[in-house]
Order: structure tokens, then sequence, then C-alpha cells
């Protein structure tokens, strides 16, 4: 079945179980939407919503509707939800935000899109800079400090954005963050550095080029 008959059938369901005032659950209901957004079925979510659904539904982990979208990496979704007016710097179960998920994913376009409507950049524990350097993602982690992000945020057991890329052998990320004075001596709570989490790692390309630039 394609995507369209897909949307009409689901759309049609909908519209006669309410017609007939049939029971349906409000589980199965959160379950169809979220189920259309992560298959980026726009005209499927557009009805969810215009009957009544949430903008700001949230699946089980506090994942809501636009942190999916990001996530996925559908553009065009996650611009509607925010026009439908989604909380963009909303927060699920672990803390994380959409510019977090979009940053980690390496969806550059959809970083800057929730940046434009108000993302948040800087604040307390994990950050979209760790999540783009964790990732690997330096395009997003320039567009980031363009914008003003800290470069040393710290994560709340002292993580910096340096030590997520070295830990994951990223040396582009690492020579980006370098050019742009990250504090690669910078210790987090169990006393490791960018240079220990590449040793650790065995990233010996990173942890040569970290030696080589000062890094202890």
């Amino acid at each position: 079945m394609s995507n369209k008959h897909c949307n009409i059938l689901i759309k049609s369901v909908i519209v006669v179980y309410c017609f007939l005032g049939f029971s349906v659950s409000a589980q199965e209901m959160v379950d169809e939407l979220i189920s259309a957004v992560r298959m980026n079925q726009v005209d499927v979510v557009t009805a969810f919503l215009t009957r009544g659904m949430d903008v700001d539904t949230a699946d089980s982990s506090g994942n809501t509707l636009l942190m999916i979208a990001s996530r996925e990496g559908h553009f065009d979704l996650s611009k509607h939800l925010l026009d439908q007016r989604a909380k963009v710097r909303i927060r699920n179960g672990f803390g994380e935000t959409p510019i977090m998920f979009a940053a980690l994913r390496g969806h550059l376009e959809i970083v800057k899109l929730l940046q434009a409507y108000g993302g948040e950049i800087n604040h307390s524990g994990w950050t979209p800079m760790h999540y783009c350097a964790w990732g690997g993602h330096s395009d997003i982690c320039r567009f980031l400090l363009e914008k003003g992000a800290n470069i040393d945020a710290r994560s709340a057991n002292g993580t910096t954005p340096i030590m997520m890329a070295a830990r994951q052998g990223h040396l582009e990320t690492v020579k980006l963050l370098l050019a742009n004075a990250a504090d690669a001596n910078l210790h987090n709570d169990a006393g490791a550095t960018a240079l220990n989490w590449a040793l650790k790692a065995e990233n010996s390309e990173v942890a040569e080029f970290l030696r080589q630039s000062g890094a202890r």
C-alpha cells in the first residue's frame, strides 16, 4: 500500500470511528500519531492535530512529536509542528531537546530551523555541542559556535564537547574545536581529559594530534 493510500485509510478510520461514536483509546490515538510522525506522514499528523491532539504529545520516554521529527530528519514536518506552536525547548526524561536530537543525527538544516525558532544552544547539562561533537558533525558544531555556543560546555559530570569528539575518534571535529580555542586540558569529574579519552578508546591519530597541540 502506498503512503498516500495509507494516509487516506488512517484518516478515514478516524473519521468513521468518531462519527459512529466508537471507542478509540487515548493510547491508540497517541500511538497512531507518533507512528505517523516517524513515517513523515504530514497529512496524517495534520488530521490528528486538527481533531484536537496535542502538538506536544510524547512517547513513553517523553520524546515529543517535534523531537521525533527532528531526530528522523523530517524538515517539513518539523517546521509544520513548530508553526503549530510545538515547544522547541521542551526536554524528555533524559534532559534532551529537539535541537540536541538533530545535532546528534547530523541534520544541519533542522538544527538551523530549531535555533531560528528559539531552540536553546547553551543550558545546563548535556548540550547540542556535546551531541554534535559525539556524532562528529563538524558542520553543526561550526554553526552552533557561530551562534554563540559554549565550546567548553560541561555536562553534569564535567564532560566537554572535545572529550566527546576525542572519545569517538572524530579528528576533524577535534581540530575544529581546538581551532576555536577549546580547552583540551579540562578534567571531568573522574579526572580524565580529552587526551585520556582518546587514549582509552585507542584513537591514536586523535591522541597524537592532541599531544602536538599541547594537550596533556
